[in-house]
Order: C-alpha cells, then sequence, then structure tokens
C-alpha cells in the first residue's frame, strides 16, 4: 500500500476522465475491479462462455436500439432548423419512448435497498439437521444479499428508524434458496392477513403522503397501541436496532421457523442467523438525523466503499434447532408464533456456514432493483411450517413480483437466474426470454420421448410429511398466540442502562409527534404492560401522567445477554477514522497515521480546511474530506493533528463527543479538543506524543464501538 495513498473508495468510474470530451471512439470501459454481473447464464440455468461484460453496452459507436450507428443524437430531425419536428423522426421516438417507460413499479415494502454479491461457503455442522448440499462442509455457493428499509420509497433516506430486510439468494446447484428475513426476529403480525393493514398503519399519511419512511405519526401508534401482538416488534423498533450503524454490523433474522429433513428423512424445526463479524452496533439518534440530512445514502455508501476498499462483510449463517414436535412448541413458546424468539441461552445458535460479500452489483437497476425473492423458492432438506405469517408470505412474494417485474418470467431476468438446469415446462408469458424446443410442454407425453422425467424423491424437492391433527375449519389463533407482552418485557431487561435509556427517548421522540391525545394515553397503557419504569420516563416526556399495567407480571424475565449490544469487543474492519490536519501540521505524522491505518483494515479519511493536498512535493498528503463537506457522522474515530481554530471543526468533535466516538490529538493537535470544550480527562480522550501511540489507543476504544460511559 502507498505511504500516502492508500485506497480511499468511492471512485466513480473505472477509467481516469480527461479534462476536454473525448474525440477518438473506444469500447466501454470496464466494470469497477470490485464490481461482478449476474454469472452468464441461459434462462434454463445453462452456464455460458463470456466475459463479465457481454451483457453490457458493446461496440465504440451509439446506435439505435436496433443497432444501427448514429450521427447525430443532440437533434431532432426538423423541418428547416426552426421548423416543427418531424413524425418520421425514428430515433427521436425511440429514445423519448424508451425513457418514458424506465420506471418499474417499486416495492410495495422495502422499496430502498442496497445489494452486494457474495460467496457462502458450508461447514458441514448442518448435515445431522439437512441434506441440503450448499451446507456440505467446503462447499461454496454464489449469493447475493439485499439490505433495506421497509416504509419509505425509493428516494427515501438510510438512517431512519425503521426495521431492515436482509434478503440472500443461495445459487445452489439444486435450485435457489431465497432466506428472505429482516434484522429483528419478531414480526408486528401473527398471521399474513394483517400484513395490509399493518403496512397502511405505517406507511405515510394517505391525504399528505407524509412522513416519509417512519413510524413517528398517528396512525402507525393508532395501530400498534390496538393490535397488542405488536408490542415486541415495537419495542424493537425503538431499540437501538432501529437505526443500525452499518448494514455490515447488522444481525439477520429468518422470523418465520422453518423445518429441515436430513438424508435419513427425520425432521427438526429450525430458526435461520445471521451473525456479523464486525460484530451488532448503532448509531445513536441524533446521529441518524444528522446522517438523514448530510447523506440520506449512508448505508448504502457504507457497504459499497467498504467492498471497493477490501473490507468485505462477513457474516456466519447459524440455525437454532428444535424437536417437530406435534405442539410445534420449545420451552413454552410456540415455534409458529412469528411475534416470539427464542433466548439463544435455551436454544445455542450453532454455525452451519460463513458468507462473504466481496463484489458490489454492476448496474443497480438491473441487479438490486430487479431481484425478485420469495420464501418458497426452497432445495431439498429445507421446508417450510404452518406459521401463518410464513403462509401468507408464500403467496404474497411471488404475486407481487408479477406485477412489479411485468409477467411470470421474472425468474429469467440475470439476477433471477438459478444456477441449476431448469426444466419446467412453463412456456410462454410477458418478457419470455427462453426458446424452448419440443412439442409436449405437458406430463405425460410420448411426442418428446416422456422429457422431462420426475426425480426420485431422495434427489428431489419433497414437502415434509407431517401429520395434520383433526380439526375444523375457523378463523382464529391458538391460545398461545394470546401472550403479547412476555417477549417484550424479555428484550427489555435484556438492554444495557444505556439502551434501555435510548428506548425511552425513542418511544417518547415518536409519540411526541402524534397529534392525537387519546394515541398517546393508549399507547402508555401498552408501555406500562412492558416494565412500568419505562411508562413512567416516556409519560414525563409527553407531560402525561403513567398508567398502571392491566397485564401481570407474573414472573420476571430471565434476561437474555446474546440481546444487547453493549459489553464485547469486535474487529474493526472497514471501520473510517478522521484524521484533523493543516498545512502547518507534522505531514510525516500525518502520513504515517494513514498508513497505519490503512494497513490495519480500516479508511483513513484526511480532513483539511481546503481540497487537494497538505503541503507539497513528496512529502504532500492528499485531502478527502475539507472543513465544508465533512460531518462527525461519517467517522467512528477522530484524530487530530491541527490546532484548527476553525468553528466546523469544533462542531465537528463536539458531536463526536457527545455521539460517544472515540477522539484524541497528538503535537500540535492536542489543544484543540480542549478549545472544543472537551476535557482531557473524560472518557475516551487519547492524548499521546506520537501518531503511533495515539492509533493504538484509539483502537483500543474503537473496539467497543462507542465510549457508553459518558452516557452511562
Amino acid at each position: 500500500m502507498p505511504k500516502n495513498n492508500p485506497p480511499i473508495p468511492g471512485t466513480p468510474g473505472s477509467g481516469t476522465p480527461t479534462l476536454a470530451e473525448p474525440t477518438e471512439p473506444t469500447e466501454p470501459l470496464p466494470p469497477k475491479p470490485d464490481q461482478r454481473a449476474p454469472a452468464l447464464g441461459t434462462a434454463t440455468g445453462q452456464p455460458v462462455e463470456g466475459p463479465d461484460t457481454a451483457r453490457g453496452q458493446q461496440g465504440e459507436h451509439l446506435t439505435t436500439a436496433q443497432g444501427a450507428r448514429l450521427y447525430d443524437t443532440d437533434h431532432s430531425l426538423k423541418a428547416g432548423t426552426r421548423g416543427p419536428t418531424l413524425l418520421q423522426d425514428h430515433h427521436l421516438r425511440e429514445k423519448i419512448t424508451h425513457f418514458d417507460h424506465e420506471r418499474i413499479p417499486e416495492r410495495v415494502v422495502h422499496a430502498r435497498g442496497a445489494a452486494a454479491h457474495g460467496v457462502f461457503r458450508g461447514y458441514g455442522s448442518a448435515e445431522p439437521i439437512s441434506k441440503a448440499a450448499f451446507l456440505g462442509k467446503d462447499v461454496e455457493t454464489p449469493v447475493f444479499v439485499r439490505f433495506s428499509t421497509v416504509l419509505g420509497s425509493r428516494g427515501s433516506a438510510d438512517a431512519v428508524r425503521d426495521t431492515r430486510g436482509f434478503a440472500t439468494k443461495f445459487y445452489t446447484g439444486e435450485g435457489t434458496f431465497d432466506l428472505v428475513g429482516n434484522n429483528i426476529p419478531v414480526f408486528f403480525i401473527q398471521d399474513g392477513i394483517k400484513f395490509p393493514d399493518v403496512v397502511h398503519a405505517a406507511k405515510p399519511h394517505p391525504d399528505r403522503e407524509i412522513p416519509q419512511a417512519q413510524s413517528a405519526h398517528d396512525t402507525f401508534w393508532d395501530f400498534v397501541s390496538l393490535h397488542t401482538e405488536a408490542t415486541a416488534h415495537t419495542l424493537w423498533n425503538m431499540s437501538d436496532r432501529g437505526i443500525p450503524r452499518s448494514y455490515r454490523m447488522m444481525e439477520g433474522f429468518g422470523v418465520n421457523t422453518f423445518r429441515m429433513v436430513n438424508a435419513a428423512g427425520e425432521s427438526s424445526l429450525v430458526k435461520f442467523h445471521w451473525k456479523p463479524k464486525l460484530g451488532v452496533h448503532s448509531l445513536v439518534w441524533e446521529e441518524a438525523q444528522i446522517v438523514n440530512g448530510m447523506d440520506p445514502d449512508y448505508h448504502r455508501r457504507d457497504l459499497a466503499d467498504a467492498i471497493e476498499s477490501g473490507a468485505y462483510p462477513e457474516w456466519e449463517l447459524g440455525i437454532q434447532a428444535f424437536p417437530d414436535t406435534p405442539d410445534q412448541t420449545f420451552e413454552g413458546i410456540d415455534l409458529l408464533d412469528p411475534t416470539k424468539m427464542v433466548p439463544e441461552e435455551l436454544a445455542p445458535v450453532q454455525p452451519i456456514g460463513l458468507m462473504t460479500l466481496d463484489a458490489n452489483p454492476t448496474n443497480f437497476f438491473a441487479e438490486t432493483e430487479q431481484v425478485a425473492f420469495h420464501p418458497g423458492h426452497l432445495v431439498p432438506g429445507i421446508d417450510v411450517t404452518d406459521d401463518p405469517l410464513l403462509q401468507a408470505r408464500l403467496f404474497s412474494y411471488l404475486d407481487t413480483q408479477i406485477s412489479r417485474l411485468g409477467g411470470p418470467n421474472f425468474g429469467q431476468i440475470p439476477i433471477n437466474r438459478p444456477q441449476a438446469e431448469v426444466n419446467d415446462m412453463l412456456r410462454d408469458g410477458m418478457h419470455q426470454t427462453g426458446v424452448h424446443p419440443g412439442v409436449a410442454p405437458y406430463r405425460p407425453n410420448s411426442l418428446d420421448g416422456g422429457c422431462p422425467f420426475l426425480a426420485g424423491a431422495d434427489v428431489a424437492f419433497a414437502e415434509v410429511p407431517v401429520p395434520m391433527p383433526e380439526s375444523t375449519k375457523l378463523r382464529a389463533a391458538p391460545a398461545s398466540f394470546d401472550d403479547h407482552f412476555s417477549q417484550a418485557r424479555l428484550f427489555y431487561a435484556s438492554l444495557s442502562p444505556v439502551e434501555q435509556a435510548h428506548v425511552a427517548q425513542a418511544y417518547t421522540f415518536e409519540l411526541g409527534k402524534c397529534y392525537e391525545q387519546v394515541i398517546k394515553e393508549r399507547a402508555l397503557e401498552v408501555v406500562a404492560n412492558i416494565d412500568p419504569g419505562l411508562c413512567e420516563q416516556v409519560a414525563v416526556g409527553l407531560g402525561l401522567p403513567a398508567p398502571a399495567p392491566t397485564v401481570a407480571f407474573d414472573v420476571a424475565p430471565t434476561p437474555s445477554p446474546a440481546l444487547s449490544q453493549v459489553g464485547a469487543e469486535w474487529p474493526l474492519d472497514g471501520r473510517i477514522i478522521g484524521i484533523v490536519a493543516d498545512d502547518e501540521s507534522d505531514l510525516a505524522e500525518v502520513a504515517d497515521a494513514v498508513e497505519m491505518i490503512g494497513k490495519n483494515s480500516m479508511v483513513p479519511l484526511v480532513i483539511g480546511p481546503h481540497g487537494g493536498e497538505l503541503g507539497s512535493g513528496k512529502g504532500a498528503v492528499p485531502v478527502s474530506r475539507t472543513f465544508l463537506t465533512m460531518r462527525s457522522v461519517e467517522f467512528d474515530a477522530i484524530l487530530v493533528a491541527a490546532p484548527a481554530s476553525d468553528p466546523r471543526v469544533h462542531v465537528l468533535l463536539t458531536e463526536a463527543f457527545r455521539h460517544c466516538k472515540a477522539l484524541g490529538g497528538w503535537a500540535a493537535g492536542r489543544g484543540l479538543l480542549e478549545a472544543a470544550g472537551i476535557p482531557s480527562e473524560a472518557p475516551g480522550i487519547v492524548i499521546a506524543d506520537d501518531a503511533s501511540a495515539l492509533f493504538d489507543g484509539i483502537t483500543a476504544l474503537m473496539k467497543s464501538h462507542r465510549v457508553w460511559e459518558r452516557q452511562v
């Protein structure tokens, strides 16, 4: 790594532009080194030889959509230079018509997302539970992962308080498997028939279409205060889990319970977990609000930049496995109730594989926007259960793709194409790209030699034969679904004091945004059934009396330490450290700091009073951010090597201090912290004689994510 020029991510393209408009024809530039396109293959799963750019634009010259070269694309065809445009201008019509139809319907939920390519490597540890081949030891499977917010539109901000989607497409040799989950293990509703209700309530008010991408409004709180099965999920959203620091630092959960079957035909019930190698970390609320104004693409940029800089995000896939008993419960918890999770202390998460995201998409629309996930995309060894939310998802996810992607052939779009042989006898339809020979797309047949034949049960996907108890057709839920508060109490009791304080602040903020007093009062009644102390704090903030609980607290919950984000140390790969410097700084020391940060798989960003470089000649240091373009939210820690008196630097440091980030100064920068009103003896402040000592002290603090002692 060059000492003064570590790989700072964010380069727009793979080539360096010229000052003047180029005049010599060239082939289209290749993708950036960090980018990858979907694997080349036919609509029926056959691999195709060729470069990754084979599906991209070709040739040196501009053409029509039909390949005819053009000599002008700046002027429409007119009757004279000042005359009317002629109807015969086929190029104008083609160009404008295509432009008018470029947009497709956005997703009803999870519209805003970011994605990446990667690989999953099985550990082989799932073999006693599942016969799925991609879980075998050292089996590598290509994956495509899409992260998303839930409520906001495609153009909304990233760092809103919301649940995050975590959907993974495994391109296995036995067919595509989609694990479609969230960063929260429970859901608002127990039955999919309520899905339109919760989404309608959480979306912007239909009269004004505000507020965008947030739940701090009357319709959401009206619904969840009346529909108390949403209490646990609402509490998770009000916790720090609702504002993750990064997609790379976010857990994923399958939410629903699935069924696995091994080679002997024995079945188990399982819950899926994604565990990030970097740990689970969040923003603080003020930080999230600043992020949404300064950089609404914060999470998208963070994921792409980390991959571009070589800090590939990793997650372990794990399962909680349970006996497949007739009552489908475990330790009194109904496994078919999606509003409930099982504490890891009762059922440890067993790691079964490692996922690494190592490439960004080449084209956002073609990949991130057009990817289609469906929990019914299953492979041998994995099956669904009778979870009533999952059952509705099996219908909804397929149905929505047909309208969003223009018909039933969305599986033939390159990002959705299986990397396994496809012989489905499905024919025609909008956007059909397969060219199928034969005359008998039906079974049985003799005209096509009886093809395709059915596979043996030992290699085919086969539903697990689950005994069905004698029952009566009715619209009802089991009595075990009536418990709406024990899980919320468990989660709140498992949080550290600082996390509990954040929950109280979140409820107070959200309810404070509601107009109707009765909705605030009703919501407080629900909060009282979670924790009376929490309710008291929120009530004080709202200026309302705290109601008494209406649901008895029979047994105090046993905290689950796995649910807290505070208390452990984590790797620092991809973390961003800002270095405040100016032309008078010891630039050799600044260069040393840049090099140390880069060598430790983090990203150094030098913050200077102007763009370009600090200093001149061989000792010059490139500036990544100026005092005008930076803001504290971009950095995980800040080092100060300059006595800059600019008030914007004071804002930078005081914000970072308030957000519990590690701060340090050396050489001429030591006095700047004091000048900004930050006491050197405060927790998380490092003062050192040189950059090396400062780096060691700062990184030791960063491993805990934040210096929470400042808030406790």
